[in-house]
């Protein structure tokens, strides 16, 4: 029997076209984003025993969360990290984590980059109900 120490099944670069921003013309013109997602789940030992998908975060799930998120325009990208992250605690309630990266490419803030945005790691507080 095994026992996991940290499980993780991830979504990596992500890119998709979205409508966030604190200025009008971000909101009415949109940009490309880049989300990372990293879901920390130590019962994950279960479907390296049984190779079974319900046993596991199926990413194709993680995805349509990433995708709905930011289907929703938001001023802040930390307020679009923290939904992605509640939305996995919510369709999948034993995950320990989540650590979520949003990145705005080519901001509109006059700098030679390849973009600017948030990094969040979440907690699960499983003892609420």
């Amino acid at each position: 029997m095994m026992r996991c120490a940290d499980g993780v099944v991830f979504l990596r670069d992500v890119r998709l076209y979205a409508f966030h921003g604190v200025l009008q013309q971000e909101r009415r013109v949109g940009g490309w984003f880049v989300v990372s997602l990293r879901v920390h789940y130590n019962n994950i030992v279960r479907a390296c025993e049984t190779d079974c998908v319900d046993d596991t975060l199926n990413y194709a799930v993680l995805l349509d969360i990433v995708r709905r998120e930011m289907q929703q325009p938001s001023s802040l990208l930390e307020h679009v990290a923290g939904r992605m992250a509640q939305s996995v605690f919510d369709r999948f309630p034993d995950v320990d984590s989540v650590d979520v990266t949003v990145t705005k490419e080519n901001p509109p803030m006059g700098g030679n980059m390849q973009g600017a945005g948030v990094e969040l790691h979440l907690i699960n507080d499983k003892t609420k109900g």
